[in-house]
């Protein structure tokens, strides 16, 4: 980890869905002995439309979300559920952790941070950001071995689409976001864990 790092408190791994998030969070935290965090846990969202290891059906309320939303309006319905509902939780964290000596130094992941919304937190020294990326092959490949999409009917079949095609336009526009902002963005299929170490 660059020496940098003893000064910083937070460190923000931002990017789409099934792009590795939580692989990295959990690596840096245990490699730092940090605290690690998803804000996946912070708020509520019609979740991934595909039955999971529960084996529950599909909600109606996440089929119907995803079944008559534009791929567009599914990308701006859940920015504004991260403004709304994820940010707060996220600012108040982050100050709490990276300014109160007594708090743990803290690794927070999640496709909520989008950069413009945490721009004024990130700092020089005492939190770092940084956004991950992968090809559309590498997302869907991931996102279509989790759903079991090869085993569902077509109308599941529409549904993780519609996800994976959101999770796309997500990846594509937070990577043209964080080119704008001067960011760091790294692809996890040509950087290292190691090497992304070294971004921070």
């Amino acid at each position: 980890m660059n020496t940098s790092i003893n000064e910083t408190r937070v460190i923000l791994i931002g990017g789409s869905s099934h792009v590795g998030k939580s692989t990295l969070g959990r690596s840096f935290a245990a490699q730092l002995d940090w605290s690690y965090r998803s804000t996946d846990k912070l708020a509520r969202h019609p979740g991934r439309p595909w039955v999971g290891a529960n084996g529950k059906a599909i909600p109606e309320h996440v089929a119907e979300h995803y079944r008559t939303r534009s791929i567009e309006a599914l990308f701006l319905d859940v920015l504004s559920h991260y403004e709304k509902n994820v940010l707060p939780q996220v600012e108040s964290i982050v100050h709490s952790h990276a300014f109160d000596l007594s708090t743990e130094c803290l690794i927070l992941e999640g496709s909520a941070l989008w950069p413009e919304f945490v721009a004024n937190l990130v700092c020089k020294n005492a939190v770092k950001a940084i956004w991950l990326t992968a090809s559309d092959q590498l997302l869907g490949n991931r996102i279509k071995r989790e759903s079991n999409f090869s085993n569902v009917g077509e109308d599941e079949k529409h549904l993780i689409q519609k996800f994976l095609d959101r999770t796309l336009f997500y990846n594509k526009r937070m990577r043209e976001t964080v080119e704008r902002l001067g960011f760091i963005c790294i692809d996890v299929e040509s950087v290292s864990m190691a090497e992304a170490n070294l971004c921070l």
